[in-house]
C-alpha cells in the first residue's frame, strides 16, 4: 500500500513536470531580478567566497601549508557543500513562499520543495564548471580520468540527503517558523564540521595525538557530507594520497546512501501526515 501510494505521488509529480520546470525557472529568475550582472553572479559569488577564503584561511592563517594545489581543494569542498546548503535553506522555506498558491489551488505540495532543489542543482552546475576551469587552470585534475567518476556517487550521495532534510525541514517550518533560522545556524556550523578548509588527514592525526575515542571519529568520517566532500576531492584533486582519505571510501559511500534513500521515505511520510493543514497554520 505505502509503495502504491509513494508510486502514485511520483507519476502526479511527473504529470505535473512542465509545471516543476516553470517553478525552477522562476526561482532562479528571481533571484537576480532586476540585477544588471543578472546570472553571472552565480559564479561571481563562488569566485569571492573562494578567493576569500584561500586568502584568509591559506595565505595569513597558513592553512594550505602541506597541502597541494589548495585552491582547488578548498573549491570543490565549498562548491559541494555549498550545493547541499542551498538545496536545504532553499527547501526549508519553499512552502511558505508558495503560500499563495497552496492556499488557491491543488498540487502536490512536494513540487514545491522539490523546484527549489532543482534551481539550487542549476546553480551547482554552473559552480562546476567554474571548479573544472580552475582545476584545469592550476592542473590540479587527478592524472588518472576515470577518478573523476567519484564526481557522480558524491553528488548523488549529497542530493539524497538534501532531499530527506529539505521534505522534512519544509514540512515542519509551517508549524514552527523558528526552524528557518535555526537551520541557517546549523548549516554555517556544520561547515566547519566536514574537510573543507583542513583535510582528512589533518582530523585523523589530532583525533590520535588527543588518544580521543575511535568511535567519535568514526562518527565525524561516516557523516555524508564528510563522504560526499571526500569523494569530490578525489574527483576534481589530484594532489591528495591514500593517507588523506579513509579505507573503502566507495563502501562507505554506499551504505551511507541507502541510510540516505530510507530517510527520504521516512521524511516524505512526515511530509504527508503534516500537509494537510498546511493551507490553514499559513
Amino acid at each position: 500500500m505505502t509503495l502504491d501510494v509513494r508510486g502514485g505521488k511520483i507519476r502526479e509529480i511527473f504529470q505535473r513536470r512542465e509545471l516543476l520546470q516553470l517553478l525552477v525557472r522562476r526561482d532562479l529568475q528571481a533571484r537576480y531580478r532586476d540585477s544588471f550582472l543578472g546570472f553571472l553572479w552565480t559564479v561571481i559569488r563562488p569566485i569571492i567566497l573562494f578567493l576569500m577564503y584561500y586568502v584568509v584561511l591559506g595565505k595569513f592563517l597558513r592553512a594550505a601549508d602541506g597541502v597541494p594545489d589548495f585552491a582547488v581543494y578548498l573549491f570543490a569542498g565549498l562548491t559541494l557543500y555549498g550545493f547541499f546548503n542551498e538545496m536545504v535553506v532553499s527547501a526549508t522555506g519553499s512552502i511558505l513562499a508558495n503560500s499563495g498558491l497552496v492556499k488557491k489551488i491543488y498540487l502536490p505540495r512536494e513540487i514545491f520543495p522539490l523546484a527549489s532543489i532543482g534551481g539550487a542543482g542549476f546553480m551547482f552546475l554552473v559552480q562546476c564548471v567554474v571548479l573544472l576551469a580552475a582545476a584545469l587552470i592550476f592542473r590540479a585534475l587527478p592524472a588518472d580520468p576515470a577518478q573523476m567518476l567519484w564526481f557522480f556517487p558524491s553528488v548523488a550521495l549529497i542530493l539524497v540527503y538534501g532531499l530527506a532534510l529539505g521534505l522534512l525541514l519544509s514540512a515542519v517550518n509551517v508549524y514552527l517558523r523558528d526552524v528557518q533560522y535555526l537551520l541557517d545556524v546549523v548549516v554555517m556550523l556544520a561547515m566547519w564540521a566536514s574537510p573543507i578548509v583542513y583535510t582528512w588527514g589533518m582530523v585523523k592525526r589530532a583525533f590520535d595525538s588527543f588518544h580521543l575515542p575511535s568511535w567519535v571519529f568514526e562518527i565525524y568520517q561516516n557523516n555524508p557530507i564528510t563522504l560526499g566532500v571526500l569523494g569530490f576531492h578525489r574527483a576534481f584533486w589530484g594532489g591528495g594520497t591514500p593517507a588523506d582519505y579513509p579505507s573503502h571510501l566507495g563502501l562507505r559511500i554506499l551504505i551511507a546512501f541507502v541510510i540516505g534513500v530510507v530517510l527520504v521515505f521516512i521524511a516524505h511520510r512526515v511530509f504527508t501526515r503534516l500537509q494537510g493543514n498546511f493551507a490553514q497554520e499559513m
